[in-house]
């Protein structure tokens, strides 16, 4: 019987993974990656037991501080935008999944994301709940491992399964916020960690200043709401600048652009030609825009066929040859 290490977090997807893993033929075991939550243990372990599958708790705590919680701090304070998640898949959750399936004998690792591996290559999920954008850093040799059981589903029939199965997590609610974030305050976050960037200046695309920001670890690219100005008209962010502790806004214009610059590429495919014709997200989105991608030593300059809004530095560009994720890299 083949084994597989499934990262079990307690909720509906992972659940449900188990189970269509298990009619797969596959011998599961379960690996909850503990950051701390007061119950996400618990809850983990309830599920693994109405499943009949074994858990291993691992305590991830300082892997995530290092590889993720710090760049995700130092990014805000210089004006980027980063993903965690896009952050954490490769360096801590697949890296602990495998490391855990090597310790007991085991081929193969399995998340409950909404994606699909054919061949050792990523595609794309079903359009409504499609995550391969959020995977798109993941290392070649941990998708050759990588078994992805809900590729084909809506979560709707996930949550069907998991009611017919009498699952107590058929009607949990998905999680929406950063896992070391609960209550989505990310500036908090930062402010708590204790340097941050004191207020400054807002001002428009010519320099005369509108009023005062509260730091720019509060805003990102493209933000119009809770600004904390009044000025009579929709303003939106344009451009962050740390040099100068100014957080730039316009009416809009200017956030379009047809090309843009990516650095630390992660190619899940082997990449030759010199010009890539690919579709690209710049974003966790449905929005895909087509376009030609110049590789270039780590990075890829991306141009396209039509203005993209707001491509947001510290975000990822990730390219997808029709459903197959290409790659992707942190937009400069």
């Amino acid at each position: 019987m083949k084994k597989v290490v499934l990262g079990l977090s307690g909720g509906v997807d992972s659940a449900v993974a188990a189970m269509l893993l298990g009619r797969a033929g596959y011998d599961v075991t379960g690996l909850y990656l503990d950051i701390g939550t007061p119950t996400g243990a618990l809850e983990a372990q309830g599920v693994a037991d109405s499943l009949g599958i074994p858990l291993v708790i691992v305590d991830i705590k300082e892997k995530l501080e290092e590889n993720v919680c710090k760049p995700f701090v130092s990014a805000y304070l210089q004006g980027r935008t980063p993903n965690p998640c896009i952050m954490c898949n490769p360096s801590v959750k697949f890296r602990t999944l495998c490391d855990h399936a090597d310790e007991i004998g085991a081929e193969f690792v399995a998340t409950g994301h909404y994606a699909r591996i054919r061949e050792g290559k990523l595609l794309k999920g079903p359009a409504s709940n499609d995550q391969s954008y959020m995977l798109c850093r993941v290392t070649r040799e941990q998708l050759s491992r990588l078994v992805l059981p809900l590729g084909e589903y809506e979560k709707t029939e996930i949550r069907k399964m998991a009611a017919e199965m009498g699952l107590s997590v058929a009607s949990k609610p998905d999680s929406m916020e950063i896992c070391f974030i609960p209550d989505g305050d990310y500036a908090a976050f930062i402010e708590a960690r204790g340097e941050y960037p004191p207020e400054g200046n807002f001002v428009d695309e010519s320099g005369k200043i509108l009023g005062i920001h509260k730091g720019i670890h509060h805003y990102t690219m493209g933000q119009r709401r809770g600004l904390g100005i009044a000025l009579g008209k929709r303003m939106f962010v344009s451009a962050l600048s740390p040099e100068t502790n100014e957080v730039v806004l316009s009416e809009g214009d200017g956030l379009y652009v047809t090309e843009l610059r990516a650095g630390d590429v992660n190619w899940q495919q082997e990449v030759t030609a010199e010009k890539i014709p690919c579709t690209v997200r710049v974003r966790h989105s449905k929005m895909m825009t087509q376009a030609a991608a110049f590789p270039d030593g780590s990075g890829v300059h991306i141009v396209f066929e039509e203005p993209v809004r707001a491509p947001t530095p510290g975000q990822s560009a990730v390219m997808y040859d029709g459903d197959t994720v290409l790659g992707g890299g942190y937009i400069i």
